[in-house]
C-alpha cells in the first residue's frame, strides 16, 4: 500500500449503526443496506426522536433570497429524484432524507450508495471522464481526497449556499464545499479490562506504563496510510507537536485498523483494550448498548474533529435538487436531523438531547484550546512520506 493516503486506504467506519437512542427496529435494519430509496415519512416511527420535527413544508427560510423561489420551481421539474455518493452510514441519513422529504414532499426518490471515502471521488471522476455520472451530491470526510478533488476543473458546481451567512466561518470547507457535520475524535476503552479512566493520550499513556506487559498489542489506533486515519493523525500532531513524546510510548504496543467499526467491535470484545483516534459517531450508540462496557472519552490533550464535507458535483442530472438539499442539511431543519442521526451538528442552537451530539458539546467538554479542526488543505507528498515513515516506524508489529 503506498504512503500517499489520497488514493488509498480510506476510512471505513461506517459498518458501525449510528442511531441515537430509541431507534426503531425498522430504521436499525436501514444500517444493514448498502443502496437505499427513502420515500416521505420513512423510518419514522412515533416514538422516535424528530419523527414529530417541525418541518415547514414546500417554503425556504425568510432570509433566503426571493429568487430562490426559482429554484424549487425548478425542483418540481425534474422528477423527484436525488442521487447521493457518499461514506455515510444509512443510519446517518435516515432522519436527514426523512425530514428532507416532510420539507419537499415531490422529491420521492432519494438513493444514497455507501461507498470507500475515497471511493467517492474516484467513481464520479471516473464516471465524468465516460459517458457522465448520476451523482447529484458528494458526501465524504477524506479531508485530502476532497481538496485533490475540488482543485480539479468541472468537478464541482460553483455554489454559494444561503445559509453560510448563518454558519460559523469554519462551515466552508473549500470553494463549493460545506461541512454537514463536525465529528470529533475519541478515546475508546473496555472499562471491565482496563485499569483507570483515560482522559486524554498522556493520561492513556500513564495507564499503560504501569503495566506495559499487558497493553502490549492491545491498543488500536487509524491505519495511517489510509486518508482518514492520515488526516486526523496527521492533524493531531500538527496541533500538538509535543505529543510525539507520548506517542513514542503509546505506538509502540498498538495495532493499526482501517475502521472505526473494526476498533469499536475490538474493544469491546478484548482482543483490544482501547483505542485512540476512533470516530465517536458510529461509537456513540455502540456504548449506549454496552452497559457500560465500552467506555468513551474525548481527548483533554486535543480532541480532532473532522468536518463532513458535501458539495454538488458538476453537470448534476438533478441541479435544483440537490441545491434545495445542500441548503436543508446546513439549515436548522437539517442539523437538527443531522444530529439526530448519531453525526455532530454544529450549528449555534441546536440542541444536545435525545441522543443528539454537537459541536458545542464538545467545545464546552474539552475547552476550545483543546479543540483541533482538520483543515480541508492537501498536504505535500514529501510530508505525507515522512510523517507515515515516522508513524508507522513507531508502531508495533
Amino acid at each position: 500500500m503506498t504512503a500517499n493516503p489520497r488514493g488509498t486506504a480510506p476510512d471505513t467506519g461506517r459498518a458501525v449503526p449510528t442511531a441515537p437512542r430509541r431507534r426503531s427496529r425498522a430504521a436499525l435494519a436501514l444500517g444493514a443496506v448498502a443502496s437505499l430509496v427513502l420515500v416521505a415519512a420513512c423510518g419514522a416511527g412515533a416514538d422516535e426522536p424528530g419523527a414529530s420535527n417541525v418541518i415547514e413544508s414546500g417554503k425556504a427560510p425568510s432570509y433566503y433570497p426571493a429568487a430562490y423561489k426559482d429554484v424549487i420551481a425548478a425542483s418540481k421539474k425534474e422528477g423527484g429524484a436525488l442521487t447521493i455518493y457518499s461514506n455515510t452510514d444509512q443510519e446517518n441519513w435516515a432522519p436527514i432524507f426523512r425530514d428532507f422529504q416532510k420539507k419537499y414532499p415531490w422529491v420521492k426518490k432519494i438513493s444514497a450508495n455507501n461507498l470507500d471515502s475515497d471511493e467517492v471521488f474516484q467513481r464520479v471522476l471516473s464516471e465524468q471522464a465516460s459517458n457522465g455520472s448520476p451523482a447529484d451530491v458528494l458526501v465524504s470526510n477524506a479531508s485530502q481526497a476532497w481538496a485533490d478533488f475540488a482543485e480539479r476543473s468541472g468537478t464541482l458546481l460553483p455554489y454559494k449556499s444561503p445559509e453560510l451567512a448563518k454558519l460559523p466561518a469554519n462551515a466552508t470547507l473549500l470553494p463549493n464545499v460545506s461541512a454537514m457535520s463536525m465529528d470529533p475524535l475519541s478515546i475508546i476503552y473496555n472499562s471491565s479490562l482496563v485499569s483507570g479512566k483515560p482522559t486524554g493520550l498522556r493520561s492513556l499513556a500513564d495507564i499503560v506504563a504501569k503495566d506495559p506487559g499487558k497493553y502490549k498489542g492491545k491498543i488500536t489506533t487509524r491505519d495511517v496510510t489510509g486518508a482518514f486515519g492520515f488526516s486526523v493523525s496527521h492533524a493531531f500532531t500538527e496541533g500538538r507537536p509535543e505529543a510525539w513524546s507520548t506517542l513514542e510510548k503509546l505506538l509502540p504496543l498498538g495495532k493499526a485498523e482501517s475502521s472505526s467499526g473494526t476498533q469499536l467491535e475490538k474493544v469491546l470484545s478484548g482482543e483490544y483494550l482501547a483505542g485512540f483516534f476512533v470516530s465517536a459517531a458510529p461509537a456513540y450508540p455502540k456504548v449506549e448498548e454496552s452497559g457500560g462496557l465500552l467506555a468513551l472519552t474525548f481527548l483533554d490533550d486535543g480532541t480532532v474533529v473532522m468536518p463532513r464535507g458535501i458539495g454538488i458535483a458538476a453537470k448534476a442530472p438533478h441541479t435544483a435538487t440537490a441545491k434545495l438539499f445542500t441548503d436543508f442539511v446546513l439549515s436548522a431543519e437539517g442539523q437538527r436531523a443531522v444530529a439526530e442521526g448519531g453525526l455532530t451538528s454544529y450549528r449555534e442552537g441546536i440542541e444536545a438531547t435525545d441522543g443528539r451530539h454537537t459541536y458545542q458539546e464538545l467545545v464546552k467538554a474539552v475547552g476550545r484550546k483543546n479543540v483541533i479542526d482538520v483543515k480541508y488543505t492537501k498536504v505535500p507528498d514529501a510530508q505525507v512520506k515522512a510523517f507515515t515513515t515516522r508513524w508507522d516506524g513507531l508502531l508495533g508489529r
